[in-house]
């Protein structure tokens, strides 16, 4: 069981995320099972986006990782990262559900790239970025319906403060988030974006985002001091994290195609730095 959990914990170790695997601040005697949770996500996400794969191969790699999953929960689990989120998914009852929502919207990378309205990204948000949240919650015994839906705020945008950080990033995989309804209120043509050309009616698209991701954000914010001390200042970092990415694609004034709005490790510092003394 050790040699599975180091597994999971070796590979969250190799990849940079938003999902707090390991840090720091989150109690020792939970990270193996966030990491758990996290190499099952991250190796279903690679399914879905590592290329020299078809779209059909993507499909069935995610329906293969479905079936240990199913495994997983019947204990016949035999690879080690459901052998960890076997052990995971038991001591913290854990529902199926929340797990095959994540392979839901890793099927909805490989199928669906252009979204007609609002209400459909949040629906995708729902299934990709909703999950993560309750499951640290239940990680940590939170398991109250109003902390869920702050959290599920909170996680709904920090999946749209990604999207609108990584517009360029994800015209290469041919995959625009920006819903069609908004292109259109702006007057903002498809293949102005993929030239990559800030305009001012792009401007204009992405600020009018950026001002409704900020509401969602500061409607979620009561979860903050909804949970206890074990998990407060990680969610307090993650929330003012995600805040300042909104800060930066104002600073640049809304062009995100010029430079990917990011944190610095100068930024970073003082966002410790801010959560700490707040």
């Amino acid at each position: 069981m050790g040699e599975s959990f180091e597994f999971c914990e070796k590979l969250a170790h190799h990849h940079y995320e938003n999902f707090p695997v390991a840090s720091r601040f989150i109690p020792a005697d939970k990270r193996r099972y966030l990491a758990a949770i996290y190499a099952f996500a991250r190796t279903a996400d690679d399914y879905a986006d590592e290329p020299g794969y078809t779209p059909a191969e993507r499909i069935e790699s995610i329906n293969r990782w479905e079936e240990k999953l199913d495994q997983c929960y019947e204990g016949e689990a035999t690879h080690p990262v459901f052998i960890a989120l076997g052990e995971t998914v038991d001591r913290f009852q854990i529902p199926t559900d929340l797990l095959r929502s994540l392979l839901s919207a890793f099927r909805s990378d490989v199928t669906t790239h252009r979204y007609e309205t609002f209400e459909q990204v949040l629906e995708y948000c729902t299934s990709s970025a909703n999950p993560v949240g309750r499951l640290v919650l239940l990680l940590f015994n939170y398991r109250s319906e109003l902390m869920m839906m702050h959290s599920d705020t909170i996680c709904t945008a920090l999946q749209l403060t990604n999207f609108w950080q990584d517009v360029s990033v994800d015209l290469e995989k041919d995959r625009l988030y920006l819903p069609k309804e908004d292109l259109e209120q702006f007057g903002v043509r498809e293949d102005e974006i993929f030239s990559r050309l800030p305009s001012t009616r792009f401007r204009k698209l992405i600020s009018f985002e950026v001002a409704r991701t900020e509401r969602l954000f500061r409607e979620g914010k009561p979860l903050l001091e909804e949970v206890g001390k074990d998990l407060r200042f990680e969610l307090k970092l993650t929330w003012n994290g995600g805040m300042n990415i909104l800060g930066k694609i104002k600073s640049q004034a809304f062009d995100v195609f010029q430079k990917r709005p990011h944190l610095s490790a100068v930024d970073k510092l003082r966002l410790f730095l801010r959560t700490l003394v707040l």
